[in-house]
């Protein structure tokens, strides 16, 4: 396999593009979207490589960024790397506790920081670790402590200009190595200790010729970024984006990205399920709201699409005139109007993080928003295996990506190898060591391949549950089946090693509220709600009639209503959104044990 190393494609990018625009940021001021020209992205890396160079990093010394999405924060990443250092991303969503423990463990003495509140908890750590000495604010408008031993980024990249250093950078430009190692990504983890995976430019420069093998870009689309680049997912999609010349829009307000979508209007995008199954739960209740005729002409367009789109265009069949014709009056009235929601310009959103049940998979592509459902994780550089442009199978993560190959283990387990997966964990031989098999990378996933080589994933392995009983439980499979649910917004499925199943569920309480005013229930507060017998009771029901297909044994037999959501910030849910069961059963331990002792 062919490819470049990362710095030098965007090295060269630079020089091909020159005034095209490289990446966007909102200026919140003018409210307008403001690009950064592909000249001044590259000479705001170079800028930096020497500044950090100048500080003292040495050669593949680990260097850390906290920040939220931001510019600053792809330039310093890329800049890490032309210095021949190690980025270290850290979640801005951390804890002060977990981000000493990335500081501590990789051994950080320079951080880059998004904003204040990032900055806050870094400068207590400047006192009690070893190793900090200096943080660097990606953002003028962070209040310093502590000029010493802080500095905003325009005073760290002010010095006086030294031959030294630019001749060091060339000579690391020119010495890097597809061995270097490129990033230590420490996992969110759903359970145990964080550990750090090592990428380098190796399993970098295999995905980005991968993705360019598998998918159908080029330097006219647009791409809006808003998944956490501090995870590999999202920021190896823009690495990608970087390397075709795709223009990238940093979303910083996670909270607007319906309303971004609409301004921007992206062709392409990286996404996780709980957008569309939010979205999903919208449509499905604007439908009820609708009048008899309108309910009758969406379902009559939705079957259009399902028809045209799934049973013709995905399997390369001719599509039949009527049904073209059918297929334009539909998509006037209805499809195009469904698409307009993800902005109306999207030719593919890959999709990732965690499974989205078929039928829903099914219901989009339904009015032509192509979903390419794939599986990966961070040990992989993100993507392993993806959905095809046709003959893909909904209940499917797609098959494996070019170079990479997939097979089936003991118990199930999924095995991945190929130049896409980790060197391994960082200081961790023991751990890198457990998940080897002759070569091949053990996910900790079950799965199958079927017949036409597809991917079909069947649960975590670590999560999977065993009752009391003896009976296996398989809690993704029951919260995908609830959480399409518009009243269900966030569920967690308990069991193991108990006589039965239940469930902490969090409410959609935008549609509970709404539902209490039209059934005329008082309540003071979300608490008073959630423990009205009305409700209580609408639970019951919906959960019986959500778990239909399910064995006696799997069903969940009580269940908690929560006042507030799972959260990244409490620690109980991943930045890709997956639930940290050990957390949350720890949090949530009295309302657990009082469930099975009632």
């Amino acid at each position: 396999m062919n490819y470049k190393h990362l710095v030098e494609e965007i090295k060269e990018n630079s020089e091909r593009f020159k005034d095209k625009k490289a990446i966007y940021y909102k200026n919140n001021e003018r409210n307008t979207w403001e690009g950064i020209s592909w000249l001044d992205f590259e000479s705001r890396i170079e800028v930096l490589a020497k500044a950090i160079i100048n500080y003292g990093i040495s050669v593949q010394q680990n260097v850390a960024i906290f920040s939220e999405n931001m510019p600053n924060w792809i330039i310093a990443d890329i800049a890490i790397m032309r210095a021949r250092a190690v980025t270290i991303p850290i979640y801005a969503t951390n804890s002060k506790k977990e981000v000493e423990y990335v500081i501590d463990d990789a051994e950080i003495s320079l951080l880059f920081v998004g904003d204040q509140n990032e900055y806050d908890k870094a400068y207590e750590l400047l006192n009690t670790s070893k190793y900090l000495k200096l943080i660097v604010a990606l953002t003028k408008t962070i209040t310093l402590h502590d000029t010493e031993r802080s500095v905003h980024l325009e005073d760290f990249i002010t010095f006086e200009a030294s031959e030294h250093v630019e001749t060091e950078l060339k000579k690391r430009y020119y010495e890097c190595d597809y061995e270097d190692t490129a990033s230590i990504i420490y996992t969110s983890g759903t359970t145990g200790e964080p550990k750090g995976v090592m990428l380098d430019y190796t399993n970098f420069g295999a995905s980005l010729v991968a993705h360019d093998f598998e998918l159908d870009v080029s330097e006219q689309d647009v791409s809006l970024s808003f998944l956490p680049l501090s995870h590999i997912y999202e920021r190896s999609w823009v690495f990608f984006c970087l390397k075709k010349g795709i223009e990238v829009y940093f979303n910083q307000d996670p909270k607007k990205i319906v309303d971004v979508i609409k301004e921007v209007k992206p062709t392409v995008m990286c996404t996780v399920p709980r957008i569309f199954e939010k979205i999903f739960a919208a449509i499905q209740d604007k439908r009820k709201e609708a009048s008899p005729t309108k309910m009758k002409l969406a379902s009559w367009a939705l079957g259009i699409g399902n028809n045209y789109y799934n049973k013709h265009k995905r399997l390369e069949k001719e599509v039949p005139a009527i049904l073209k014709l059918k297929y334009k009056i539909a998509d006037k009235l209805v499809l195009s109007k469904l698409r307009d929601v993800f902005g109306g310009r999207i030719k593919f959103m890959p999709c990732g993080g965690a499974p989205l049940a078929s039928d829903m998979v099914s219901f989009f592509h339904s009015f032509g928003l192509n979903i390419k459902c794939g599986y990966g994780l961070t040990e992989t550089t993100a993507t392993a295996t993806l959905f095809g442009d046709t003959h893909f199978e909904f209940n499917s993560a797609g098959k494996p990506i070019e170079g990479t190959q997939i097979k089936i283990g003991d118990n199930n387990e999924i095995l991945i190898n190929g130049p896409g997966v980790m060197k391994g964990y960082y200081k961790k031989p023991e751990a890198t060591a457990a998940v080897f098999e002759n070569g091949w990378f053990k996910t900790g996933d079950a799965g199958k391949i079927d017949a036409k080589g597809n991917l079909i994933i069947t649960d975590r392995i670590k999560d999977l549950m065993k009752t009391s009983g003896g009976k296996y439980i398989a809690p993704q499979k029951l919260e995908n089946a609830l959480i399409t649910d518009s009243f269900i917004e966030q569920i967690a499925v308990i069991g193991d090693q108990q006589k039965y199943v239940t469930a902490l569920a969090v409410p959609s309480f935008e549609n509970l509220k709404k539902y209490a005013k039209e059934h005329k229930i008082n309540f003071k507060d979300v608490e008073d709600l959630i423990t009205n017998l009305q409700v209580i009771d609408l639970f019951e029901k919906r959960f019986e009639e959500l778990q239909k297909e399910f064995s006696k044994f799997e069903k969940i037999k009580k269940f908690t209503l929560l006042p507030k959501e799972f959260s990244i910030e409490a620690g109980e849910i991943t930045a890709t959104l997956k639930l940290k069961r050990k957390v949350i059963q720890q949090k949530h331990k009295a309302l657990i044990d009082k469930m099975y002792s009632e």
